[in-house]
């Protein structure tokens, strides 16, 4: 393989070795044409360089970013996978058998784009484990609260203790990746969270136009349940009761006037009309919840119905108004709309389809699409002004997502493009909303920026699922580093309006002003003073950095001579009192920088010891061997903090041992210097001398 951290070209032959496993190997022939982004998945996986993955390694690789093992999309992989894994090789893991680079890449071409983005972090929440301890933290800081009471005015949602306490909480991104904390596998009764659902397919039915000729568009401004139609003599809206019953009656509207007036009667007997009407129902519910079938409660269906007067005194009411279409059978109509809310689903399956409105309607577990685009789209918007009874503008303003809540205390929440949640926990507050589903949403979006409006100039301050933390470290930081270093004055006034910190530093506590003073950017180093004097802006023109140098020492070491002149001026201090007034910062042939974003990641990633990271960023394509801004390498980084597992890494994948940073400093230069002989060792094993540094240099 290549040992410059990159693969270049076009098809790499791989020979596989080892007897082949159940034919896998034969079907290839001598040799299998890997093309550069196979090989980068599988060197990915290959911590050891030693030409062989294991299956455990890759299931590891799904449960990191939250996919399933079952997961239906990957079926076909992990059959061929698990034969090639079959117990019974020698030189295995465990019992496991190693799997070869010709029959992994082979396995994987099932399902390779999903493979692909799997392995280089690129789902929808990149780092899916952080995001879910954060998610644990919010559910167990939520579960405290044992404020409210279950729904009395139906029998059977009226819970005593322990039901009444139970609480789940499910998560699906629009990429399939799952979370469940607490009760989510027992099942409820959907209630009102279904009027999603009956919107959407009297939409898929009729079109928006012919939908809304029934039923309005605004929020009521009354009780959910109020006894009043707008000035079109129509329910308000299709997630209040009356208009959900309307989305009731316009629900296979056309079939049965079909078989009414005697036509495909040998198809679609009118007789049993209702039950397949309501199958449809349970098929439209398993298509949007990823195949999870939804059950049925009959005793709930029955306390619906013996204490409906409300219902039925609302569809009376809508046909003294000739609000409904012509001909319809009223309490079949009633019938179906309580059948709707007695169907049973749990918060994984429920998340599911929240996580399919996010996706603009194509269900993220099996890729079908169930809704069209424009269906979610109103479903969404009306969601977002009407789905929270009588709290749905408080609930717009606080949290800022679509949702719709049933009195079973289940809730759905929608972030569009990013996933769906489902709250449940029986415990209502006055306005028939969940309590702790109302507590988790406002704790949700207080750590989380997915409030609709948290995108207004990136200045929220919260933690982006969407980006990782390193990510988010490369991009904030060296950002700024690099428009300071390159003098971009206009770049670093629009950071500052936009809420940079001027005084943020790099993993070797570099601060932007640090490589603004090493290379000279005076204009930009005079704005910053002027600012700090005016008292627009906090600079501290003393930072240290990982060797104890300040701004002022890194002028000094290039020689730069009206630097050094302007921040004594500003009364800018030295850090190192061993350096030299200027010359001092010897030639080098240092490794070249990168400028893309993915390289300053791989150093941040070196930095802090996330190998997942780095193997992810290695099946992108990303060289361990490119330079920052200070010519350090990932391997500089993971020598100077000690990950031992990372340099071992870098070096199993041909990592150059002793590349020389900005000061001529190599790696075991890093690791001598903080103590880690372990880590010095593996470097000296590998070819690595420390590097014959000046005196008054970093080192």
């Amino acid at each position: 393989m290549p040992n410059n951290g990159s693969i270049t070209g076009h098809a790499i032959p791989v020979v596989p070795d080892g007897p082949p496993v159940d034919g896998l190997s034969e079907d290839l022939g001598s040799e299998l044409e890997a093309d550069v982004r196979e090989m980068r998945l599988f060197r990915a996986l290959d911590t050891d360089n030693d030409g062989y993955v294991y299956l455990s390694e890759f299931e590891d690789a799904l449960t990191e970013v939250g996919i399933s093992h079952s997961d239906s999309r990957l079926k076909e992989s992990m059959i061929a996978l698990q034969a090639c894994a079959k117990p019974g090789g020698i030189g295995g893991k465990g019992r496991e058998q190693p799997i070869a680079a010709a029959d992994f890449i082979q396995a994987i071409r099932h399902n390779i784009l999903l493979v692909e983005r799997i392995l280089q972090g690129r789902l929808t929440i990149p780092d899916f484990r952080d995001f879910k301890r954060g998610i644990e933290t919010l559910f167990e800081k939520t579960k405290a609260v044992r404020s409210g009471r279950a729904a009395d005015y139906i029998p059977q949602l009226d819970l005593s203790e322990p039901e009444l306490d139970q609480f789940g909480v499910s998560l699906c991104s629009v990429d399939g990746q799952r979370l469940s904390v607490g009760d989510a596998d027992p099942y409820f009764s959907i209630q009102s969270t279904c009027k999603p659902m009956l919107y959407c397919l009297a939409l898929e039915e009729h079109g928006r136009d012919v939908v809304h000729r029934y039923v309005g568009h605004e929020p009521s401004g009354a009780r959910f349940n109020e006894l009043k139609l707008d000035a079109e003599n129509r329910p308000h809206n299709p997630m209040i009761n009356a208009g959900a019953i309307m989305c009731s009656a316009l629900i296979k509207l056309s079939e049965r006037r079909r078989l009414e007036s005697g036509a495909e009667m040998t198809n679609f007997e009118l007789g049993g009309f209702s039950g397949k009407r309501f199958d449809y129902l349970l098929g439209r519910w398993s298509a949007a919840c990823g195949d999870d079938t939804p059950h049925f409660s009959n005793s709930v269906y029955l306390s619906e119905r013996e204490t409906a007067d409300r219902n039925f005194a609302l569809a009376y009411f809508m046909r003294e108004n000739d609000a409904f279409p012509k001909d319809i059978d009223l309490h079949d109509v009633l019938d179906f709309y309580f059948q709707c809310c007695a169907a049973e689903l749990n918060t994984k399956a429920m998340s599911i389809f929240a996580a399919t409105l996010a996706n603009g309607g194509i269900c993220p577990i099996t890729g079908q699409r169930v809704f069209g685009t424009k269906t979610v789209q109103s479903c969404l918007s009306l969601m977002a002004s009407c789905g929270m009874y009588d709290f749905s503008g408080e609930f717009a303003f606080t949290i800022g997502l679509p949702a719709k809540s049933g009195v079973s205390g289940a809730m759905i929440i929608v972030v569009p493009n990013v996933m769906g949640i489902c709250t449940w926990s029986p415990r209502l507050d006055a306005n028939g909303n969940s309590v702790r589903g109302i507590d988790f949403c406002r704790r949700l979006v207080d750590e989380f920026a997915i409030h609709n409006f948290d995108s207004l100039a990136n200045t929220s301050g919260k933690s982006d699922p969407r980006t990782s933390r390193i990510e988010v470290n490369a991009r904030r930081i060296n950002e700024l580093i690099w428009a300071m270093r390159k003098g971009d004055l206009r770049a670093v006034q629009d950071q500052l309006e936009k809420g940079a910190d001027i005084n943020c530093a790099d993993y070797d506590r570099r601060a932007p002003l640090h490589l603004a003073a090493a290379e000279n950017q005076i204009e930009v180093v005079q704005f910053l003073i002027d600012r700090m004097r005016d008292g627009d802006v906090s600079i501290d023109l003393n930072v240290r950095d990982r060797w104890g140098g300040t701004p002022l020492d890194d002028a000094m070491l290039h020689g730069h001579t009206a630097m050094v002149d302007l921040l004594r001026a500003a009364h800018a201090r030295q850090g190192r009192n061993d350096l030299l007034a200027s010359g001092a910062c010897p030639p080098t042939e240092a490794t070249p920088q990168g400028d893309d974003l993915s390289n300053s990641e791989m150093i941040w990633a070196a930095s802090t010891g996330d190998l997942t990271w780095i193997t992810r960023l290695v099946a992108r394509g990303v060289s361990f061997e490119v330079g920052d801004y200070d010519f350090r390498t990932p391997l500089h980084l993971a020598a100077a903090e000690g990950h031992r597992h990372v340099v071992q890494y870098l070096l199993a994948h041909g990592a150059t041992p002793d590349p020389a940073d900005r000061w001529g400093n190599a790696p075991l230069d890093d690791a001598v210097r903080e103590g880690h002989d372990e880590v010095a060792s593996l470097l000296v094993d590998a070819g690595a001398k420390p590097a014959a540094a000046d005196e008054s240099v970093p080192h």
